[in-house]
C-alpha cells in the first residue's frame, strides 16, 4: 500500500512541476531591454529616442518632456519589431528631461514607464551666421576708414598750400619794405655831400 501512494505523490509533484516550468514563459510579459538614452544617464546631444523591448510590440506612445513641462518629440514613433523610435523636434538644450512610454507586447498586455536623463554641454544656437557677420564687420571697418582717408590729406596739404604763399608775401613785402630804406638813404648821403659842398663853395668866394 505504502508503494503504490508514494509513487502517486511522486508523480502528482512532477506533473505540478512540469505544468509550472510550461506555463512560466506562457505568464512572462514583454519588457524594455535598453534605452538610448539610459536611465538615469548624462549626455550632450539627443537626436531621437531609442526603446528597445524583449520581443515584437505595437501601438507605441512616446513622449519626451523636460523639467518646465515642455515636450519636445516630433510626430509619432516608429517601431522596427522590438525596437521604438521617436524623433525629437531639435538638439536639446542643457537639462534634465523624461522619456514616457507605453506599448502594447506580443500578448497583448500593456508595458509602460519612464525613463529619466540629464542633457548636459549641448551646443548652443548661434543667432548670426559668419556670412552674415563678416559684411556688417567689412562695412565698419570700411566706414571707419574712409574718414580717416578723407580728412588725413586735407591738413597736409592746407599747410603746405598756406605756408608757401604767405613765405613768397614775406619775402615780397620784406623786398618791397627795404628797397625804400636803401633808397632814402642813397639820396640822404647825396644831398649831406651836396649841401657840403655848396657850404664849402660859398666859404671859398672872397
Amino acid at each position: 500500500m505504502k508503494r503504490p501512494l508514494i509513487a502517486a505523490v511522486t508523480a502528482f509533484l512532477a506533473a505540478l512541476f512540469l505544468l509550472g516550468t510550461a506555463a512560466g514563459p506562457a505568464l512572462a510579459h514583454d519588457s524594455l531591454k535598453s534605452s538610448d538614452p539610459a536611465k538615469g544617464s548624462t549626455v550632450k546631444t539627443v537626436e531621437k529616442v531609442k526603446l528597445e523591448f524583449s520581443a515584437s510590440v505595437r501601438m507605441p506612445f512616446v513622449i519626451v518632456r523636460g523639467a518646465d513641462g515642455a515636450q519636445h518629440q516630433a510626430g509619432s514613433a516608429e517601431t522596427d519589431g522590438p525596437v521604438v523610435r521617436q524623433a525629437l523636434k531639435d538638439t536639446l538644450p542643457d537639462g534634465t528631461y523624461t522619456i514616457a512610454y507605453r506599448v502594447v507586447s506580443s500578448d497583448g498586455h500593456p508595458i509602460e514607464g519612464e525613463i529619466p536623463f540629464t542633457v548636459k554641454g549641448a551646443p548652443k544656437a548661434e543667432t548670426q551666421s559668419p556670412a552674415t557677420e563678416t559684411p556688417a564687420a567689412q562695412t565698419s571697418e570700411t566706414a571707419a576708414a574712409q574718414p580717416a582717408a578723407t580728412q588725413s590729406p586735407a591738413p597736409s596739404a592746407a599747410p603746405a598750400g598756406s605756408s608757401a604763399p604767405a613765405a613768397a608775401t614775406q619775402e615780397a613785402g620784406g623786398s618791397s619794405a627795404t628797397f625804400p630804406v636803401w633808397l632814402v638813404v642813397v639820396v640822404g648821403a647825396l644831398a649831406g655831400i651836396g649841401v657840403g659842398f655848396l657850404i664849402s663853395m660859398r666859404k671859398k668866394r672872397p
